[in-house]
């Protein structure tokens, strides 16, 4: 039997310091301003909620559905405007976190590449041309 991604990594201890790490780079860099500012003061919510959906996201425990259901990452996603920058501040922290506590480096790539395409599709507005520029 092969072992879940949630496994490889280290499980629920590895887990939660990556996401503890990824909302403290989220916190702390200037150029993640525009991902933190969409987020409560207080990250210890936001940060429950995403231990919870990666657990089971990665093969480990189902910890946000059991809680809240579907997680329907889209139309929770929505009353925030999220486009290409807010996308890649998303993930230059969460890249970050994963640098640190991933010391796979195949694993971290493959899991940068599905959260990629998650944190793409996370996107609801178009980017404005000063963005862009």
């Amino acid at each position: 039997m092969s072992q879940s991604v949630y496994e490889m990594i280290g499980g629920e201890t590895t887990l939660r310091a990556i996401v503890d790490r990824f909302y403290a780079l989220m916190d702390e860099l200037p150029e993640a301003w525009e991902i933190r500012k969409l987020h409560p003061d207080d990250l210890s919510g936001s940060a429950d909620k995403l231990f919870m959906f990666l657990s089971g996201w990665l093969g480990g425990p189902s910890l946000y559905i059991e809680r809240y259901g579907h997680p329907r990452l889209r139309a929770r996603h929505l009353p925030f405007p999220i486009g290409t920058r807010e996308r890649d501040q998303w993930m230059m922290c969460m890249g970050m976190a994963l640098d640190e506590y991933v010391p796979d480096p195949t694993l971290r790539t493959r899991l940068l590449e599905a959260l990629s395409g998650t944190a793409d599709f996370m996107r609801n507005r178009a980017d404005s041309p000063a963005q862009d520029a």
